[in-house]
């Protein structure tokens, strides 16, 4: 389960045995919610977020949180996806602290 973000203190990884759509876990303490990047020709045209079976969803300032984050870091994170689950390679964790 590779961590690949931190930001404002929601941790951003993979489960090592995803599956498509590509998409990342966002978790803050006992709040876990999932952000599914749907790609069309190469490129981002929508990121939904869901709710995690079993999980409580991240809300409030956290869920603005993420989802700005994801914003700014869909290119990223979607390049991480890549390299781990298509190209088997270890992916990097980068601890994002200043508010984006």
């Amino acid at each position: 389960m590779p961590n690949i973000f931190e930001y404002l203190g929601i941790v951003l990884y993979f489960y090592s045995d995803e599956h498509e759509p590509v998409h990342c876990h966002g978790k803050y303490g006992e709040f876990e919610s999932k952000a599914e990047f749907y790609i069309v020709d190469g490129e981002i045209k929508e990121i939904k977020i869901k709710e995690v079976k079993g999980k409580k969803p991240l809300k409030g300032a956290k869920l603005k949180d993420f989802k700005n984050f994801l914003r700014n870091y869909s290119l990223q994170i979607v390049a991480k996806w890549v390299d781990f689950f298509i190209y088997h390679k270890n992916v990097t964790f980068e601890k994002v602290e200043k508010r984006l």
